[in-house]
């Protein structure tokens, strides 16, 4: 599956095209490389987020092509979910 559409189905984002956006802007790493939108996702996988302030890093556990919104969260196992600082932090202190 690819990551963008994974991203959407297990309502990481709400929408393909945000996912697919914040892919084309490297803020995504599948197993600890830069990943592209249309790269392949496969359970086991280990995909890293960065947005905004936040960090989010997340196993795969299944894909599948659509899926109900209760059951969405039953895709992947959160590992870490952490705050980064930002150039503009440091700028206040």
């Amino acid at each position: 599956m690819r990551l963008d559409k994974y991203l959407k189905v297990s309502r990481i984002f709400k929408r393909r095209t945000v996912a697919k956006d914040i892919s084309d802007h490297e803020r995504v790493l599948v197993n600890e490389k830069v990943a592209k939108p249309s790269t392949a996702v496969k359970e086991g996988d280990v995909i890293t987020i960065m947005y905004g302030t936040k960090k989010l890093t997340v196993r795969v556990l299944k894909t599948a092509e659509t899926i109900k919104k209760a059951d969405a969260d039953q895709m992947y196992e959160v590992i870490a979910e952490e705050k980064i600082a930002s150039a503009l932090d440091g700028a206040l202190r």
